[in-house]
Order: structure tokens, then sequence, then C-alpha cells
């Protein structure tokens, strides 16, 4: 359930989390920019991840729970450092761990300094396919129910089990991909409920949220600020 978490973090209070959704998403998109066109050696990632280690210390948000929330990427990257590794470059293949958790972790600092419908919203507003934002604000709200349901599938197997049995392994593992073809079908057909309540109420595929905020000043000071040291990073990187 980290997505809870991470939902519960957007929802606090700091320098960061009062910045508009869009110029926040500027300087991401040009931190992701500045680092996937960096050389390709570990050491270029380093000027990165002091400016996202700042501002996840600006937002107030749990450094250590942040840092092990990123490392999900490293499994998946680590195939491809391994093919670098193999091609015999293995700077190259450093490089590609490091940018890629470096990249997690500015999405993630991302996403859990702004809540999710000011997050989509602002991309909406800076020109991404509405397509595209409707699909993530539905996955989104479907993660919820998914969650609710494992929720009492769990409580209803503590219950019937009790405290003291014990199961082997592989019942323990036949049990579990049970469950989880019953938690899939619960759970399809609470979304279908939950999307023919949303038709009877009128809904026409628009999420409006209840927060407003204008794009002012200061958050155009942030954009413009958060550019330059991304830029100033891509030179300091680059650096021999």
């Amino acid at each position: 359930m980290h997505h809870v978490v991470v939902e519960q973090w957007s929802r606090r209070r700091s320098f960061l989390h009062v910045r508009d959704a869009r110029a926040k998403l500027l300087v991401a998109l040009a931190l992701l920019a500045a680092l996937a066109t960096a050389p390709a050696s570990p050491i270029s990632a380093v000027p990165f991840a002091f400016l996202v280690l700042t501002g996840i210390a600006a937002a107030r948000l749990p450094m250590a729970s942040m840092l092990r929330k990123a490392a999900v990427v490293l499994p998946f990257s680590l195939l491809f450092a391994l093919v670098e590794w193999a091609a015999g470059q293995p700077m190259a293949g450093m490089a590609l761990l490091a940018k890629s958790y470096v990249s997690a972790l500015t999405v993630l600092l991302l996403v859990a300094s702004t809540p999710q419908p000011l997050l989509l919203s602002g991309m909406e507003s800076l020109g991404a396919p509405r397509l595209l934002v409707l699909m993530a604000q539905t996955l989104y709200r479907y993660l919820f129910v998914i969650s609710e349901q494992a929720q009492h599938m769990r409580l209803a197997a503590s219950c019937r089990q009790g405290s003291g049995a014990r199961r082997s392994r592989a019942r323990a593992f036949q049990a579990a991909a049970g469950a989880l073809a019953i938690l899939f079908a619960r759970s399809y057909s609470r979304a279908e409920g939950i999307q023919r309540a949303m038709a009877a109420r009128g809904f026409t595929g628009d999420f409006h949220s209840l927060q407003r905020r204008s794009f002012n000043s200061r958050d155009t000071v942030f954009a413009c600020a958060g550019a330059a040291l991304a830029v100033l990073a891509h030179l300091v990187a680059r650096r021999p």
C-alpha cells in the first residue's frame, strides 16, 4: 500500500507542497532531461542527487523511507546494467543504475509533494493528452479499490485460520495464488459497480478538483530557479 503512504505525504504542508503543480512539473522535467543527457558516468548523477535530497529535506519528507521506496526501480534497471557490463562497459552500467535511481527519486519527490488531483490537472494544463490524464486518474483511484478488497480478504482469512494454525510454504503459496485470482475478480466487480454509480450521477469523463491554485510570482521564481539549478548540475556533471 505504498500509494496510500505517498498520498498521505502529499497532503502535508511545506515550502515545496504549496508550490503550483505546474511549476514542480517543469522543474522535474528539467532535472530528468539534464540527468538523461549527462555523461555516462556514475559520478555525473551526484549533483542531481544532491538537488533531489535537498528537495526532500525542504518538503520535510522522511528521508529513509523515500530512499527505500525509490529503490524499487533497481531490479528493473539492473538487467540493462548487466548487459552493459557484459558488453565491456562497466562504467556505463553503473551510470545507468545511478541515473535510474535518481530519476525514480525525482519522480517520487514530485508525487509525494503534490496531491494527485492537482498533479494530473497540472499535467493537463501543460498539454498532456487528455486521454492519458483520464487513464491515470482512473487507474490511481482503482488502486484504492484493490487495496480495500485485499484488506477485507486478509481479515477474513485471519479470522478463519486462527492464531495458532500453521501451514506449509507450499500450501501458503497455493492459498496466495487462489486469493490473488479472487481479489482481481472481486475488484473487477466492485469497479463495475462504481462505474455504474458514476454514470448514474452524470459522470462525463472529467474529474473536477475542489482545490484551485494560481501560478503566482513565487511559482515563477521557483520554476526558473529549479531549471537553472538543473542546467548547473548538468554543467558540473560534464566537467572532467
